[in-house]
């Protein structure tokens, strides 16, 4: 009792001018849980909550808030411990001009972890981000929920998830790793529209690698079964790794760059001395004569956008499809291409779930959608079949039927079956659909199809005569369906056009859409096959 009796009176007013009292708490605030749990934090190579908000946000102006917010608890002597603040220190400033709310979790308060008020200090930041429509910034780096608030904590954390879930779509929403986040607080990061961590220090666990077998076995570390290459490889939750904290928060920017503040805005327009008649010459001789080689898409994404400047997202995730933003006329685009480089494009159903959900992002926000075809079709194999490709790619579908910003497709080789489909074709309504001279539109490849229409043709001739048959039957086929001037004739091609002409056409086509407005019978929502 008299050590309760004595932690009250230290936390008690003192006596005295208020103004030094306040400047007094202010201190112990940014103190947080000590001068040398914060030394100890920026020798590991981590900054501070601190230092990482005054390293994000233009100098001088950070506006905190709940300064002074204290957990609850009183069992596990946690009252003697109280840390104004709670662990995380929210508020709002500029980046760049453009107002942005902020927090980062504090690590040297019990690690980092997430009590009752310190979720409620952030579900609070989220609900003011969401009502003034202005993106939100997220920097994560805690132990998860804290064991000695009990249920309370996953209370407070339960209001944080529904926050941000509310926010989806509205606002938008970056979340950076710069340390080990664990649990439900994994959850919430991965509910933001970009997840960015740090190489060296961001780890992702749903589970701590304390309770992880295979950890406890040796057979993986924590980097291998969380860390920040693993997340942007293989799970795919990773949008972008930074190569260090200035480098997170340089990336920050740039996404904001491309944003607006909220779904009912327009994108920001950074104007480019790129002209819209800059002929592609390049593109002339990019694509190969052989339609089986490899060409570089990005390349051909870099050619035709402003300043040749392209931020790919989850660049080693799903590799066979590259998303990313960019700029046409100083006007923002999301970027959908086929990857010939990786599985020749093929869509399997890692491809499908990263572009559709970039699609949904665009969509959101306001931002046009310009994609870049060329697809083989759906990867076949039984490990797709069983995996459920058939559901993962009508996520695609589903994402580009229905957008309703504008939807631009240029076809520059393959465009093939189901996956022509799902790629942006004219029939989900897409706006301006374009095609190089080089583009075959068809069901299937012309040999593979001229194996199935006239394989009792070819079996009839003599051996030495099987091939010249076939080729001249899949030279008809090609004239006869796969020529983009026939898809042209029925109206599925707006034109075909010359590679060197692409900006041009890319950049006219965008700039009279732009009062693009699309109306639907009211629903509450559609059922994308999740």
């Amino acid at each position: 009792m008299k050590n309760l009796i004595g932690s009250e009176r230290c936390m008690a007013s003192p006596v005295g001018d208020p103004i030094s009292e306040l400047k007094s708490r202010r201190e112990r605030a940014r103190a947080g849980g000590g001068r040398k749990a914060l030394e100890a934090i920026r020798a590991t190579g981590r900054g501070t909550a601190r230092d990482r908000i005054d390293l994000l946000l233009d100098p001088d102006s950070f506006i905190e808030v709940d300064t002074f917010v204290t957990h609850r608890t009183k069992d596990h002597n946690m009252f003697l411990h109280q840390t104004l603040g709670d662990g995380v220190v929210t508020g709002h400033g500029t980046i760049e001009g453009r107002r942005v709310y902020c927090f980062a979790q504090d690590f040297s308060v019990h690690g980092g972890s997430m009590g009752e008020m310190h979720a409620k200090k952030i579900a609070k930041l989220v609900e003011m981000a969401e009502r003034s429509k202005t993106p939100l910034v997220c920097v994560w780096d805690g132990g998860g929920q804290r064991a000695h608030d009990g249920i309370d904590a996953l209370a407070g954390t339960g209001e944080l998830l529904d926050r941000l879930v509310q926010c989806s779509g509205r606002v938008p929403v970056i979340s950076l790793v710069l340390g080990p986040v664990v649990g439900v607080s994994a959850l919430a990061a991965s509910l933001s529209d970009f997840t960015i961590l740090g190489e060296e220090h961001g780890q992702l666990f749903l589970s701590s690698p304390l309770e992880t077998p295979e950890v406890q076995r040796g057979e993986v570390d924590a980097a291998g079964l969380g860390g920040a290459n693993l997340h942007a490889s293989r799970s795919g939750i990773a949008c972008l790794v930074a190569d260090d904290e200035d480098d997170a928060f340089f990336l920050v920017q740039e996404i904001l760059s491309y944003l607006p503040d909220h779904n009912d805005a327009e994108p920001p327009h950074v104007p480019t001395e790129d002209p819209i008649d800059r002929s592609n010459e390049e593109l002339e001789t990019l694509v190969p004569d052989n339609p089986n080689r490899p060409y570089n898409m990005v390349s051909v994404v870099e050619e035709v956008v402003d300043d040749g400047e392209f931020l790919e997202l989850f660049p080693n995730y799903a590799e066979n499809i590259i998303i990313g933003f960019a700029r046409l006329d100083g006007r923002s685009i999301g970027v959908v291409g086929n990857q010939p480089n990786v599985l020749a494009g093929c869509l399997d159903i890692d491809a499908s779930i990263k572009a559709a959900r970039f699609i949904r992002l665009c969509d959101a926000f306001n931002i046009p959608l310009v994609t870049f075809e060329d697809v083989p079709g759906f990867l076949p194999g039984v490990v797709q079949e069983w995996g459920g490709i058939i559901r993962h790619g009508a996520k695609l579908l589903f994402a580009y039927a229905e957008a309703t910003v504008p939807k631009l497709t240029l076809v520059t080789r393959k465009a093939y079956g189901g996956a022509y489909l799902a790629m942006s074709c004219k029939h989900l309504q897409s706006d301006y659909n374009v095609a190089w001279p080089t583009a075959e539109l068809a069901v299937m490849g012309a040999e593979g199809a001229v194996n199935i229409i006239h394989r009792r043709e070819i079996n009839a001739v003599e051996d030495d005569q099987k091939e010249e048959v076939r080729q001249r039957l899949v030279e008809e086929y090609k004239a006869k369906f796969g020529d983009p001037y026939v898809a042209a004739r029925n109206g599925w091609l707006d034109d075909v056009i010359e590679p060197t002409e692409s900006r041009l056409r890319l950049c006219r086509a965008l700039a009279i859409l732009r009062s693009k407005r699309e109306w639907s019978p009211p629903k509450k929502h559609g059922n994308i096959p999740l």
